[in-house]
């Protein structure tokens, strides 16, 4: 194993032995033959252990143990202390899940601080065969196959090419010593269900189970990997962007081979989960426009025969306008406030705005529009509600949630970026004029 060890770390360039890194240490026989496996390839390495407090007095002899093991090999070893219960209790998640954050967390802190060249974690074949089913049920995509890599961001696993019984084996002719958490005997968990109880019936299916079960998801993985290039070929065809929106045309959607895939990839970027995915689908399949679907961070709407995708608009707190202001600014631009003489060429971009300033009462109000308001448009004679208005402008359901408008004394004189209103406009007989314009 030492041999295919090392060949394995040299050939993917996995580690560098010019470098140093942090071996995180259970004291169980994986992390264990992992140490013994670092120090013969010559990688140098500290220890970080995690003691969770979860099992009384074992926590406190694997620390032990792992301290006067650190301590033969002559390397520096950390150990953080964590009341796992209280932590769990207080996050409202399980002790599982606690722990794991607490490690990550803190390995990665150590990591940084110590300016260690990564994290080295002891995963092996067959945790990468339980990931992968795990995954496979929660209801994971393609990407569920892909499991664990060889090395993400910081944290590097040396030993997914060998399995538990390789490992075992090795210690066991090596004479290497290691402690025993009871905790991975029971089946309380469903990775040890797994384990225990689904792999093992699994492999006794065939002599040649378990090999082609490896087989099989290097398979779906490489063409995982052939999707996500498709996928983003698809991507930069289909999906316009414009004034902050993202658009895809329903009927490029519905007659694209795989479009639950190829919308669910899209979204989920941005928050939006495989459930939702399906149901903008169907949605768009039953021509059901004005259908609006919301994530933590975004808005997609069905309008008419189109997708579109935008953040959700930040809160906006009303703002007032003195008569000395000489800007202002909203989360989507910033104004200058300017007073000009009368004769002035009027500005006609609708991202701008003039008014006669004498028709004007300080100070304006800046807020966002809300249902009932009504004004009269520029060239109109008669009101007309805000809503009404901005869907004759085909405004997207995504971009009319922040559209705001300027207030002169309870009237809207400016939806802003769209139109003035027609009582406030300039005439012949202007004298001075209130431009505000878009920087």
């Amino acid at each position: 194993m030492v041999e295919a060890f090392i060949r394995h770390i040299r050939n993917k360039s996995i580690l560098d032995p010019s470098k140093t890194y942090l071996l995180a240490s259970s004291g169980g026989i994986d992390s264990m033959c992992l140490g013994n496996l670092l120090t013969i390839a010559d990688i140098p390495f500290e220890v970080a252990h995690v003691n969770f407090q979860l099992r009384g007095q074992d926590s406190n002899d694997d620390e032990e143990f792992l301290r006067q093991w650190a301590a033969k090999l002559n390397k520096t070893i950390h150990v953080h202390h964590s009341d796992t219960y209280t932590f769990a209790a207080n996050r409202n998640i399980s002790t599982q899940m606690a722990a794991r954050e607490i490690r990550y967390d803190w390995f990665e802190k150590l990591r940084s601080d110590r300016n260690l060249a990564g994290v080295i974690v002891a995963h092996h074949e067959d945790d990468q065969i339980e990931t992968i089913f795990l995954n496979l049920l929660r209801g994971t995509g393609i990407e569920g196959i892909y499991g664990m890599s060889e090395r993400r961001g910081w944290l590097i696993r040396p030993l997914l090419p060998f399995s538990r019984k390789d490992i075992q084996n090795y210690v066991l002719e090596n004479g290497i010593e290691w402690r025993e958490d009871s905790s991975n005997e029971k089946t309380d968990y469903k990775r040890n269900k797994l384990r225990h109880i689904s792999l093992p019936a699994l492999y006794g299916v065939a002599d040649d189970s378990r090999s082609s079960l490896l087989n099989s998801f290097a398979r779906l993985k490489d063409t995982g990997k052939a999707f996500t290039a498709l996928f983003e070929t698809w991507k930069s065809e289909k999906i316009k962007e414009s004034d902050g929106m993202h658009i895809l045309s329903a009927n490029d959607l519905l007659k694209t081979a795989g479009a639950s895939s190829l919308l669910y990839f899209w979204l989920r970027p941005y928050g939006f989960n495989s459930d939702q995915a399906q149901d903008i689908l169907d949605t768009c399949q039953f021509s059901e426009s004005g259908k609006l679907f919301e994530s933590s961070t975004h808005l997609l709407n069905i309008d008419r025969d189109q997708l579109i995708l935008a953040p959700i608009p930040k809160e906006f707190d009303s703002i007032t306008l003195s008569e000395n202001d000489i800007d202002f600014e909203l989360p989507e631009a910033k104004y200058e406030v300017l007073k000009l003489e009368g004769k002035e060429a009027i500005d006609k971009s609708r991202q701008n705005a003039m008014f006669d300033l004498e028709r004007l009462s300080f100070p304006l109000e800046i807020r966002t529009w809300k249902e009932g308001d009504r004004f009269i448009p520029l060239g109109m004679k008669n009101a007309k509600k805000v809503s009404d208005f901005l869907i004759d402008l085909k405004i997207p359901v995504v971009k009319k949630r922040a559209v705001k408008v300027l207030i002169s004394e309870g009237q809207i004189a400016w939806v802003i970026g769209y139109r003035i209103a027609d009582w406030a406009k300039s005439t012949a007989a202007t004298r001075k004029l209130l431009y505000l314009k878009k920087r």
